[in-house]
């Protein structure tokens, strides 16, 4: 009963277009205030500014120090959403993340441990197959100021994403339409659009938005099947921390100092759309079978309790 944790805080329909204009407001403008300030300071940083370009932004600050003041930008709005869950929802942290009565943090870190080990292997078999896609990359002293940068602030920024779409949105969504089936679209489709002005789509094409939607449908599913976001927590953190450190390319949103650098031309192939039509639906089954998921289409589906019936509920397990 995970969307239905919204009733254990104020759900009126104002709190939540309140609390989005207000989680959109620090996360985009205030949050970005940062880096534009450091834009500014630099030759070209105003013009970079105004094209909207990350790669010349990166360009200018330099790749690690922009990797700073944009991953700052969702400090800021992870921020926002624990303040305006406590303040506006009066809700409380626990139930905006898993319907058990604590965070099970050994799931955030099987969900991590897992990924990291499939994401890694899936890279190095890909340098081993076909070598001349790749550059070493390695140079010690980037390389360590982008492991900083990137161990302390990436779990904060894929956090941030994880609370708002399949947190804050998921139970308000849920709430407001009393069903679990258009939340889980909804939210999955707006943390594809999101991604829409990411170099890569501008290099592969609209085609690369099924990787982002269909990663959003995985995370949705599997924080609806599990009650919790902490699955989703721990993949999400694992997925952009591997990318970041090892592989970057010119044409994507973490070009950085990583051990390996991807020189191919860019092309929208297999490797973009196996992991949400194979890998995706094998971690389903491994995670199904691990915690014991059943029930698969009411999860998904089915009609969110009302606030009588969840209480009445709550009360019986209690007992």
């Amino acid at each position: 009963m995970y969307i239905e944790q919204a009733f254990k805080g104020l759900i009126d329909s104002w709190r939540y277009i309140l609390g989005i204009v207000g989680i959109v407001i620090v996360w985009q403008f205030l949050g970005a205030f940062p880096l534009l300030a450091a834009l500014a300071t630099k030759e070209g940083g105003m013009s970079a500014m105004m094209s909207g370009n990350i790669t010349e932004m990166s360009n200018v600050l330099g790749s690690n120090t922009f990797l700073f003041f944009m991953l700052l930008t969702f400090v800021f709005g992870l921020i926002a959403v624990f303040l305006v869950v406590k303040f506006i929802h009066k809700q409380s942290l626990q139930s905006l993340t898993t319907s058990r009565k604590k965070i099970d943090w050994k799931r955030v870190s099987f969900s991590f441990i897992l990924w990291s080990t499939i994401s890694v292997a899936f890279i190095f078999l890909d340098i081993y197959l076909s070598p001349e896609d790749y550059e070493f990359n390695f140079q010690l002293v980037p390389f360590l100021v982008l492991a900083v940068i990137a161990i302390a602030m990436i779990p904060l920024q894929t956090s941030m994403e994880e609370y708002l779409m399949r947190g804050y949105m998921m139970q308000g969504l849920g709430i407001i339409t009393k069903n679990r089936w258009f939340p889980l679209l909804f939210t999955s489709l707006l943390f594809g659009m999101l991604h829409i002005m990411n170099p890569e789509v501008d290099k592969l094409g609209y085609g690369i938005l099924i990787f982002y939607i269909g990663t959003g449908l995985f995370l949705g599913i599997i924080t609806l099947m599990d009650e919790g976001l902490e699955l989703a927590l721990g993949f999400h953190a694992a997925n952009n921390l591997t990318a970041a450190l090892l592989v970057t390319a010119d044409w994507t949103a973490f070009s950085v100092d990583s051990l390996y650098r991807d020189v191919s031309e860019p092309v929208l192939g297999w490797d973009m759309l196996v992991p949400v039509f194979v890998v995706f639906p094998i971690l389903l089954l491994v995670f199904s079978k691990k915690y014991g998921w059943t029930n698969w289409k009411d999860k998904l589906t089915g009609k969110v309790l009302s606030k009588e019936e969840f209480f009445k509920l709550e009360n019986l397990d209690n007992g």
